[in-house]
């Protein structure tokens, strides 16, 4: 089970600091730590509509643009600092030593919320991954290599000074306010409308998942636990392959789904946006969250079922509910075409 409010640290009066903050887990996150008692202040571009309630310090700067992050950060010390900033404007656009700089001696605890990309991803397909296997080589020019670097960054700096750094890679984090289109809320689309879901790879690609609400009480627990500081520890761990989790939803919804197995020899001959982008096999992987559990004590997530029936009872007074068959996030790109689905039906015939 997660923790429940009581479990929570009391962060009573001290001052929290959020790079990004304005959706999904940034959005969650700042209720969390105004639940915990904490004074929040977001930092982020401006650009994105909040929906934050109470009081919530806002200060505007491109964390690309490290004259604009010193001229909004000098002088301020910060009890914790969380950065949640995921794309930050595309792979490699953030100057993160420095931030590291900038912050290095006012801040009490740093915790950077990173990726399960930020893995070598050769190891795809191995199970279970570990916070200490190698990192993704790919450098700068790519999500994941970018998250490798930032830790690398991180990690030095907490070994040359005792930067109170803490990272935390999550897998698939879904939950209410999810702004990635293609998970959760189009599955339960196709299966409340009758739609057929679409499945490559004869249903076993394995990815783990994890409720943003947990993710955000790992987040906040891990600030106030200082033997976290210079370790990178995992999240989002429970685990289920693609046929499971359409499976998994239809019991959440009540229907029967129409799965359709797509032969693995002819996904070469669709194009556009036909299944989930968790259900390829770049994302076959499972991670180990027994480092947070076992070795640092950190919160407990809820099942994957207990969280997906949370999401579906907030997606049914949401007006996803009465989505248009196509959407697509403007700042991932992911999302899910309703009509590209059924003509990949009508190019494989009755074999699918």
């Amino acid at each position: 089970m997660p923790s429940s409010n009581a479990d929570r640290p009391s962060l009573m009066g001290q001052r929290a600091l959020v790079l990004g903050g304005s959706v999904f887990v940034g959005k969650h996150l700042v209720e969390a730590l105004q639940a915990s008692g904490a004074s929040v202040t977001v930092l982020n571009r401006g650009r994105t509509p909040s929906s934050w309630t109470g009081d919530v310090e806002r200060l505007v700067a491109d964390r690309t643009d490290i004259d604009q992050m010193r001229g909004a950060l000098a002088g301020r010390d910060w009890d914790h600092v969380y950065d949640v900033s995921g794309f930050v404007m595309a792979a490699g656009g953030s100057d993160i030593e420095g931030l590291l700089a900038l912050l290095d001696g006012h801040v009490g605890g740093y915790v950077y919320t990173s990726s399960v990309m930020a893995y070598d991803q050769s190891w795809v397909g191995r199970f279970p991954w570990y916070e200490d296997q190698p990192t993704n080589p790919e450098g700068p020019a790519s999500y994941g290599g970018f998250k490798a670097l930032a830790e690398a960054s991180m990690l030095a700096r907490h070994a040359a000074t005792g930067f109170p750094a803490a990272i935390v890679r999550p897998a698939a984090i879904y939950g209410p306010d999810n702004n990635i289109f293609d998970m959760e809320a189009a599955m339960f689309l196709r299966l409340r409308r009758g739609l057929p879901v679409l499945v490559p790879h004869e249903g076993l690609v394995i990815t783990s998942y994890g409720h943003v609400d947990d993710l955000c009480a790992l987040l906040v627990a891990l600030a106030s636990t200082p033997a976290a500081a210079g370790e990178v520890v995992n999240a989002t761990g429970e685990s289920m392959t693609s046929s499971g989790y359409v499976q998994a939803l239809a019991r959440i919804v009540g229907v029967e789904p129409d799965v359709r197995m797509l032969p693995t020899e002819r996904l070469g001959e669709l194009e556009g946006t036909v299944h989930g982008h968790l259900f390829t096999t770049r994302h076959h992987g499972i991670l180990s969250t027994e480092k947070a559990r076992v070795t640092l004590g950190l919160p407990v997530e809820r099942g994957f079922m207990a969280g997906h029936r949370d999401t579906y009872e907030w997606f049914c007074g949401s007006e996803l509910v009465d989505a248009p068959d196509a959407m697509r996030d403007p700042v991932w790109g992911a999302g899910y075409d309703f009509a590209a689905e059924a003509r990949a039906l009508e190019v494989l015939g009755a074999s699918a």
